[in-house]
C-alpha cells in the first residue's frame, strides 16, 4: 500500500474583484470524495496545508442544494466529523518530503485560488514529485495550485500538459460568477497548459502521463479512482 499526500487550501476567504471577501475554503464532496476512496481502497493518506493550518470547509458545500441532497450532505459532515483529528493536526507543506510519496492530490473550493496558487512550498514540492514521476491529481479548483509550479527561469512546470480544470463556464454560471477575481482555466492556458475541457458539471477527467486531473466536483472519484489505477500499474 502507497502513501498518499492530500494538498489542501488553507484560506477561508477570497478576495474577489470588486475587493469584497468572499468566504471559502475546501469543497467537501472534493475532499470526502477521494479521500474516502483513497483510504478504502487500503492506502495511507496524509493531509498537508500552508504552515499546517487547519483547513476550513467552505459551508456553502455542506448545504444540501450543493451537495446533492439532505442524505449527502448528512455524509459529508459525518465523514469530516470522523477525520477531525487529521484535519487539525495536518502536515506542513515546508516539510514535506516528496519522496514518502506514491501520489499527491489536491481537491479544490476556491480556497486554492487564495493560497495554494501562489505558495512557495508547494510549487516546490510539485517540481520534485512531477520530476520524479509522482502521480499528481488535481481537480476542480486544485489545479489553481500547479500555478506555484515554475523552474528556475521562470517557466511553468505543466506548460504543454493535457489537463482539466473548474471551466470559465461552471465559473460564470454555478461559481463565483461575473465577480471571480482571476478565472483558473484561463490562467492555466495563459501559463502554457492545454486545457481539455467536458461538458458543465459532468465528471471528466484527463490524465497526461502522471498528472490526472478533474474538471468539478462531480469528477472526485473518478479522479481518485484513476490515481488508483496508476498506482496499481
Amino acid at each position: 500500500m502507497a502513501n498518499i499526500l492530500m494538498v489542501v487550501s488553507a484560506a477561508d476567504s477570497l478576495t474577489m474583484k470588486d475587493g469584497s471577501e468572499h468566504p471559502t475554503g475546501y469543497w467537501a464532496e472534493e475532499l470526502v470524495e477521494s479521500h474516502r476512496t483513497l483510504r478504502a481502497a487500503g492506502h495511507t493518506v496524509h493531509l498537508a496545508t500552508p504552515g499546517g493550518a487547519k483547513p476550513t470547509v467552505d459551508q456553502v458545500s455542506l448545504a444540501p442544494e450543493n451537495a446533492g441532497g439532505e442524505a449527502k450532505a448528512a455524509l459529508f459532515k459525518a465523514y469530516l466529523d470522523e477525520i477531525d483529528a487529521e484535519l487539525s493536526t495536518p502536515l506542513a507543506l515546508a516539510d514535506v518530503d516528496p519522496s514518502a510519496y506514491a501520489a499527491l492530490v489536491l481537491p479544490g473550493g476556491h480556497g486554492p485560488m487564495a493560497d495554494l496558487a501562489f505558495d512557495h512550498d508547494l510549487g516546490a514540492l510539485l517540481r520534485a514529485a512531477d520530476a520524479d514521476g509522482t502521480i499528481i491529481a488535481p481537480f476542480c479548483h486544485g489545479p489553481a495550485g500547479l500555478l506555484a509550479a515554475k523552474h528556475d527561469d521562470g517557466r511553468f512546470v505543466f506548460a504543454g500538459r493535457r489537463l482539466a480544470v473548474f471551466t470559465n463556464e461552471e465559473e460564470l454560471n454555478g461559481g463565483t460568477g461575473e465577480n471571480t477575481p482571476w478565472f483558473v482555466e484561463d490562467v492555466l492556458r495563459d501559463e502554457g497548459a492545454v486545457v481539455d475541457a467536458g461538458p458543465a458539471w459532468q465528471s471528466h477527467v484527463v490524465r497526461d502521463g502522471n498528472l490526472i486531473s478533474g474538471q468539478n466536483p462531480q469528477s472526485s472519484g473518478d479522479v481518485a479512482r484513476q490515481v488508483l489505477e496508476a498506482l496499481e500499474a
